[in-house]
């Protein structure tokens, strides 16, 4: 059974810093393609970041770019958002999620991921 789990949310002044981590048991990140999405209340859910399975192919949202950085440890299985510089929009439920044989052209899409993690809230506030 595949499980994802997100850890590290909470509660962040604006301009601060905060490091999302997903374990994943039940499937080798190594072997997917994984992302992070987030969801704001009355929001769809949208694409922040995603890595295709290894280093290089890193790709960000307009949004996040520059401020956030998606990374994995293929040994540990796990996948992290550094979120830098953060700012009240930021704030949201964030997901992640892993798909194996994931296309460039699908990469942003929810809809193309397999499985999800529960999400951990993140909110900016002062």
């Amino acid at each position: 059974q595949v499980q994802l789990v997100e850890s590290g949310g909470g509660l962040v002044q604006p301009g601060g810093t905060l490091r999302l981590s997903c374990a994943a048991s039940g499937l080798s990140f190594r072997t997917y393609a994984v992302a992070w999405f987030r969801q704001a209340p009355g929001r769809e859910r949208e694409f922040v970041a995603a890595n295709r399975r290894s280093g290089d192919n890193t790709y960000y949202s307009d949004s996040v770019k520059g401020r956030f950085t998606i990374s994995r440890d293929n040994a540990k299985n796990t996948v992290g958002l550094e979120m830098s510089s953060l700012k009240p929009e930021d704030t949201a439920v964030y997901y992640c999620a892993a798909k194996r044989g994931l296309i460039l052209s699908s990469i942003r899409g929810p809809q193309n991921y397999d499985y999800w993690g529960q999400g951990t809230q993140v909110t900016v506030s002062s």
